[in-house]
């Protein structure tokens, strides 16, 4: 099979992270549309416009491609989340419960891939893409847990446990809040089951406020 006409070999290390950067991009948005779980590695191939062999050059499995943008997401929401804790003066569990929920509910894509890594993203990867994201998460918690002892003096098994409830949280209120057409119309047509349309950010903030204000009890 010979590779599509717009696809040329990356030869330098520029050229290189650029292929992957697409590839990430690629999947993010396939993710973002379809859902996680129904993204193959021929539909990133197919996207990015090489085939799933030539692709193999730069990420190991799909698993890995959507770990990375796992350890991306940590990233990006630690930093956002840090923000809006920084200018946060008060030692208020329900602020700091509205802070977590807001920027978690902003990123459905970081949502459904918290839900996925620990089901199967850190399972068909090698030990070493695995402590690499490992690492990335522990480092990003410790960060955000200097600004939760500045407001809450909270320790460090507090913070771990604040921040695994968060976020094992939004991924599990994400996939609820998103069952797909059919599902949902079931839900919203059938009084009797109303109970099982969720709102991710209203309900993720009640659960963070109740755990906060049992912690600093």
């Amino acid at each position: 099979m010979t590779q599509p006409a717009s696809f040329q070999r990356a030869r330098s290390p520029q050229a290189k992270q650029a292929r992957e950067t697409a590839i990430l991009e690629a999947a993010r948005s396939l993710g973002r549309a379809r859902g996680i779980r129904d993204v193959t590695l021929t539909d990133i191939a197919t996207e990015v416009g090489m085939h799933k062999s030539a692709l193999l050059r730069y990420f190991e499995t799909r698993e890995q491609i959507f770990l990375e943008l796992t350890a991306q997401g940590w990233r990006e929401w630690s930093a956002t989340l840090r923000a809006h804790l920084h200018i946060t003066r008060k030692a208020d569990p329900a602020a700091v419960a509205d802070a977590f929920a807001a920027t978690l509910a902003a990123r459905p894509v970081f949502c459904d891939l918290l839900a996925q890594a620990p089901l199967n993203l850190e399972r068909n990867v090698s030990l070493d893409a695995v402590r690499d994201f490992k690492l990335v998460t522990l480092n990003e918690v410790a960060l955000i847990g200097t600004e939760l002892n500045r407001l809450l003096g909270l320790d460090e098994q507090q913070v771990l446990d604040l921040v695994s409830t968060a976020t094992g949280m939004a991924g599990a209120l994400w996939q609820m809040a998103s069952p797909g057409p059919r599902l949902r119309e079931l839900y919203t047509t059938d009084p009797r089951l109303g109970h099982a349309v969720v709102e991710v950010e209203p309900r993720l903030r009640r659960i963070l406020t109740a755990f906060l204000t049992g912690t600093k009890a």
